[in-house]
């Protein structure tokens, strides 16, 4: 998100404090809602195992081979049209059920560079090579349970059918979290060698909120996001003689210092933005003046123009400590990035009814007034497109177990933490629930 998946850590438990105690659904539930209990009664059993797998076996962004491979082979066997490698490894699932409005329902495939620490049965002990390195992979941004909800949406909306019209296009989405794989799947034609979508829909799985929660915010609900490296360019030579160098570390720690000024000097006091210097490298021992920095930076806005005050920041600040330093300009390099995420408030309108009538008080309504999310996601390129779309937050842990880190007084493990553990069934059976739900009511009828 990313680099979030989808919120960070302190965003979702801060949130988390803000809300009622779970209520799942209303004791009347209406005939759309019993409808997908039906079949969630049926499938959620083969879902879980579904889950259990994609979490045993997680992949890192842009090489989900086995993952995509699994879940276009469960779409072909419901009937959809499959196509593979979309982006490099994403997959574009479509279904056609007479004239209506085209939904597409996004999941995201890619796991995290980490070692899980929960001490599941089925934990993941899965590794990787990261440039160069070995490195654990581990989904503990809930990405499986992502996928098991798309699948289990895809289930229940064709055994369904009859109370919907239109054009489903399930995007399985490789590499959101390095905030690449979006933009690889447009660029590959997704809206153009396929249906292009009328709306499109995602949800993410939130530690330390409780199940029965779906949070939907107007307007922003995640920020922009914008990863640069910073190369700084100077002259080596030995420690004894520092006269003789261009240090890069001097210019790297002048930067570092600086370019916070961004944030307090240029920058409204009453808007969001961030710039966290995440990463400083150079030089190898004490008395050796290396002759490069590198130092990478993760910025993050709500507007268009924060962003653009951001990224000119940054390029002067860098700009002017070489050039204080005597040193050649520095080499600046955007990685990745993605707009802020918005949220249609039409869109949401239209699916709240049906939300609430499922998950009564858990529906969080927040208003577009209210400040987004501080996390990223490139779901935000699907919006980019002119493509109204509205993303939706799950509760995934259970009120005993968040009622069980209260007493001990510690924060419960969220998104992005080796020990996350989200209640895995229930949170697929929520995120299924929310998920058909929003495209029966966009696409047909949700009461019959």
């Amino acid at each position: 998100m990313k680099r979030v998946s989808m919120l960070k850590s302190l965003a979702i438990s801060s949130l988390s404090l803000l809300l009622a105690p779970p209520v799942l659904a209303q004791t009347a539930p209406t005939p759309g809602k019993a409808a997908i209990d039906a079949v969630l009664d049926k499938n959620i059993a083969a879902l879980e195992t579904l889950y259990k797998d994609l979490h045993q076996h997680p992949e890192l962004g842009f090489q989900e081979q086995r993952t995509a491979k699994l879940l276009a082979a469960r779409m072909r066997a419901l009937g959809f049209e499959v196509t593979e490698k979309v982006g490099t490894t994403g997959v574009v699932a479509v279904y056609r059920n007479g004239p209506g409005p085209v939904t597409l329902v996004r999941a995201d495939m890619d796991a995290l560079p980490m070692e899980e620490k929960t001490g599941l049965p089925y934990a993941s002990k899965a590794q990787a090579v990261v440039d160069g390195k070995p490195t654990f992979v581990a989904h503990s941004c809930g990405h499986d349970a992502h996928m098991a909800w798309w699948v289990g949406t895809a289930q229940t909306l064709l055994s369904l059918k009859e109370r919907w019209k239109g054009t489903l296009v399930f995007v399985a989405q490789p590499a959101e979290e390095v905030l690449g794989g979006a933009s690889a799947m447009v660029k590959d034609g997704l809206f153009t060698r396929f249906p292009k979508p009328d709306y499109a829909l995602a949800a993410h799985i939130a530690g330390a909120m409780p199940l029965g929660t779906v949070v939907m915010k107007e307007g922003v609900i995640l920020s922009a996001s914008d990863a640069l490296e910073v190369i700084f360019h100077g002259k080596g030579a030995h420690g004894s003689a520092p006269s003789s160098s261009i240090d890069p570390i001097v210019m790297g720690a002048h930067f570092v210092s600086d370019v916070q000024s961004v944030v307090s000097r240029q920058k409204d006091a009453a808007t969001f933005g961030v710039i966290t210097v995440g990463a400083f490298q150079s030089g190898t021992v004490g008395n050796i003046i290396p002759d490069e920095a590198r130092l990478k930076l993760s910025l993050r806005s709500f507007t268009p123009e924060v962003r653009k005050l951001l990224l000119n920041g940054v390029e002067k600040t860098a700009q002017a400590a070489s050039m204080m330093a005597g040193a050649p300009e520095p080499t600046i390099t955007r990685l990745n990035g993605a707009a802020a995420t918005l949220n249609d408030p039409a869109l949401l309108a239209r699916i709240t009814p049906a939300l609430k009538s499922a998950f009564g008080p858990g529906v969080v309504s927040i208003p577009a007034s209210a400040p987004g999310f501080s996390g990223s996601e490139d779901f935000s390129e699907f919006g980019a497109a002119g493509i109204p779309s509205a993303y939706l937050m799950i509760g995934g842990d259970t009120p005993e177990k968040l009622a069980d880190y209260k007493a001990k007084g510690v924060a419960p493990p969220t998104n992005h933490s080796p020990l996350y553990a989200p209640a895995a069934a229930p949170a697929i059976r929520s995120g299924t629930m929310a998920l058909a739900l929003s495209v029966l009511a966009i696409n047909g009828i949700t009461e019959r």
